[in-house]
């Protein structure tokens, strides 16, 4: 079976997602402050979640700034490192379920599992847009998160649009995968229809006895398989076939009480000589009315 578009969309989008957060988290870069007084004008500080650096266009970049105006200790801020991080763990486990759902290496995919991982990956989105949004809502506001005076301006930096990006792949990523629950919810519902309501649960298929008619062999075959002597077919036929046509009658023999009539009866030419007719009397046999 074929990979599902929506689980192939998910696993190209997530992990799209997963690289461009950690890099807005890691990086010094949620907003860029400059225009400083007795400064060089081309002085920028770029100011992180978890560091600031300094740059110039003709030097190099000195990371590890001194903190002047309590930025890290800001809400956003803070808020911003717990969620990011969050965000960061939950997207990892995520990716590991929709590896595990998704199945390199099996023949059919997991549709629960590949669903549920798109759900954490959904959250694991939200848990990072909410603090980048919120950090992009107090960028301008020194009193929230706190800046030099004017003539200094402060902007945002690649490091927040880098959060915007990461958090909309995630969302799309996980919406995506959960678009899974849809065939793994339609065979549930089908199954259902099936199972009357109540009924115990049908075995599987594998445990299914079936009785099926017995095929009907050549004679050969169902004679002799079993390994008995039992009669040809063609002799067992012969024996029970019964004769055609019908019984002709037959004359009653005679009875004949002595040697004489068997004589008589032998030398009779005609049907009214062998019904025992009257006959002249020889010289060497007695007649009946000697007898």
């Amino acid at each position: 079976m074929r990979t599902p578009v929506v689980m192939t969309l998910g696993m190209v989008l997530a992990p799209c997602g997963l690289l461009l957060n950690l890099t807005a988290t890691l990086a010094p870069g949620w907003r860029l402050v400059k225009g400083f007084l007795n400064q060089p004008v081309d002085v920028e500080l770029y100011q992180g979640l978890w560091d600031m650096c300094r740059e110039q266009s003709s030097h190099e970049r000195h990371c590890n700034q001194p903190d002047l105006w309590g930025y890290f200790e800001a809400e956003p801020v803070r808020v911003a490192r717990a969620l990011m991080v969050t965000s960061l763990a939950t997207t990892a486990l995520g990716l590991l379920l929709a590896s595990l759902g998704v199945r390199c290496w099996q023949e059919e995919p997991r549709f629960a599992l590949a669903g549920f991982s798109g759900v954490v990956l959904f959250a694991a989105g939200l848990l990072s847009l909410v603090p980048v949004s919120w950090y992009n809502h107090f960028l301008a506001d020194r009193t929230v998160l706190p800046a030099d005076a004017s003539p200094v301006t402060v902007h945002v930096s690649y490091s927040l649009v880098l959060g915007y990006l990461g958090s909309c792949l995630l969302l799309l990523g996980g919406f995506s995968l959960a678009l899974s629950f849809a065939p793994w919810c339609e065979g549930r519902c089908r199954r259902r229809r099936k199972e009357p309501p109540g009924s115990p649960r049908r075995s599987s298929i594998s445990t299914v006895h079936v009785d099926w008619p017995e095929p009907a062999l050549p004679p050969a075959i169902k004679y002799y398989s079993d390994g008995q002597h039992r009669p040809r077919p063609a002799e067992l036929g012969a024996a029970r076939k019964p004769k055609a046509g019908f019984p002709m009658p037959r004359p009653q023999p005679g009875a004949f009480t002595n040697q004489l009539d068997v004589l008589r009866g032998e030398d009779a030419h005609s049907p009214g000589d062998s019904l025992g007719s009257t006959q002249p009397c020889h010289a060497s046999l007695p007649c009946d009315s000697d007898l």
